[in-house]
């Protein structure tokens, strides 16, 4: 069934009204018309089966009820990327999202290419976020995972945040090794590029410690 994601102020007595970018996705490129059923989701865990009544510039529809949606892993993985040129940070948030990540966090490291006003990079984020929002619909997650506005590494590492387990990869880490509170670890004999080592840790963490069977 085809899944959607609403703000949660868009549901109201049992109705529902889909933004803009969403109707327009449902009734002139999915072709769904009054009486069909699909999933709106509300980003943040839950989901419900919707009767469409509406079509139009907003489409509306009607409750039915609770809709199943993919659990969410138990193991919650803050993604600290460096940001990467062209189109791989999309890539990188669409993989991430689909293994399950809970936060994406882009960082401006040292050798960091791209370099943007606070303004762009704003409204860089802001596209990263509409592709987590796809992703999430796409492999049956109710949760979209929040994607942050790019700042410097320096400040992401300050703020010191909780974590059980803080690993920072490096393509030399033969062996794990500790350094400023993280661990240092490697991914094996090959060296990944950088849309392929985020998600690749993710998914050797969620199959050790999480849901990836």
């Amino acid at each position: 069934m085809r899944r959607f994601t609403i703000a949660p102020e868009r549901l109201a007595g049992g109705r529902v009204t889909f933004d803009r970018a969403e109707s327009r996705h449902l009734v002139r490129v999915l072709r769904l018309g009054p009486g069909d059923t699909v999933i709106a989701t509300d980003g943040a865990g839950r989901a419900w089966t919707v009767r469409v009544e509406t079509v139009g510039e907003l489409a509306t529809g009607t409750l039915v009820g609770a809709a199943a949606s993919a659990g969410e892993s138990p193991l919650r993985v803050t993604l600290a990327q460096s940001v990467a040129k062209g189109d791989k940070m999309e890539q990188i948030v669409r993989a991430a999202t689909e293994l399950g990540v809970a936060r994406v966090v882009p960082v401006l490291a040292e050798r960091t290419v791209v370099r943007l006003e606070p303004a762009r990079w704003r409204e860089r984020a802001r596209r990263w976020q509409r592709v987590a929002r796809e992703a999430a619909k796409q492999c049956g997650r109710a949760v979209v995972p929040p994607v942050e506005t790019p700042r410097p590494l320096a400040d992401f590492l300050r703020l010191g945040e909780p974590a059980e387990l803080r690993l920072c990869l490096w393509e030399g880490a033969a062996r794990p090794g500790g350094e400023g509170g993280f661990t240092v670890v490697g991914l094996g004999p090959r060296v990944l590029r950088t849309e392929t080592a985020g998600p690749a840790v993710i998914a050797i963490l969620q199959a050790r410690f999480g849901d990836l069977a």
